[in-house]
């Protein structure tokens, strides 16, 4: 084979394997997979004929080379009447930090919730019946961690919590820390790789040795601590 068609054919492969590389990076960062309340719960008595509710993403994608990431966080009112004056607050934790929410103000530090490390609070003068309202969230995702979001529904003052999503994590139990992008989904513990490594490294102290029953419950727990929290501390953000 010639000198010349071998330079064309490595040049042909080197062509074809950036193109794949940028192909895969633009799909990495594709549209958010479909909304879900998972990871939900009714706090307070809402009013008579108003029923908020929250969604977030089933799927996002970090870039691993800026940690940035893009989500859309909703509030619906699925009732019969409107809602008046709410607020949604859009809350970080762990290695999930909100960097920004489009229209709303970020808490400040003192008024976040224990372990949390941002967050938004987002004013709603009245959700119609049968209405939502979509805000779109900047933040970053260290991968290297484990990441949590929390979207609490209370009325305008905070006394009041109707509807409290999370703390919900987003994860991977496949890890990818060369791709250019990690996929995350939504209530899904994140396994964290090991910085320049493949090997999965343990995030707690037997955490790989826990039967399925004893997991489940320190969930349960968890979440039936932030319930606590936010019946106890109504003038703070919840979560």
């Amino acid at each position: 084979m010639s000198s010349r068609r071998m330079t064309t054919i490595a040049g042909s492969l080197v062509t074809a394997a950036f193109s794949t590389v940028m192909i895969f990076s633009v799909t990495a960062s594709a549209d958010e997979g479909p909304a879900s309340s998972k990871g939900g719960k009714a706090v307070d008595e809402a009013p008579a004929g108003v029923e908020l509710t929250t969604t977030l993403p089933e799927t996002i994608s970090v870039d691993n080379s800026s940690q940035k990431t893009e989500l859309t966080a909703t509030v619906k009112n699925d009732g019969s009447k409107d809602s008046g004056k709410i607020r949604l607050l859009v809350v970080g934790f762990d290695g999930m930090t909100v960097k920004n929410v489009q229209g709303c103000s970020p808490i400040e530090e003192k008024d976040l919730p224990e372990g949390s490390n941002s967050g938004f609070a987002c004013p709603i003068d009245n959700l119609a019946a049968g209405k939502s309202k979509s805000y779109a969230v900047d933040a970053t995702f260290d991968v290297k961690k484990t990441g949590k979001i929390c979207l609490p529904v209370q009325t305008s003052d905070g006394k009041k919590t109707f509807w409290q999503q999370g703390p919900v994590p987003f994860g991977t139990t496949n890890p990818s820390p060369n791709a250019p992008a990690t996929p995350l989904l939504l209530g899904t513990d994140n396994k964290p790789v090991a910085p320049g490594g493949d090997e999965l490294p343990k995030t707690g102290v037997g955490r790989d040795l826990l039967p399925l029953g004893a997991a489940g419950a320190s969930l349960m727990a968890a979440g039936v601590a932030g319930l606590w929290w936010s019946q106890r501390r109504p003038r703070r953000t919840t979560c």
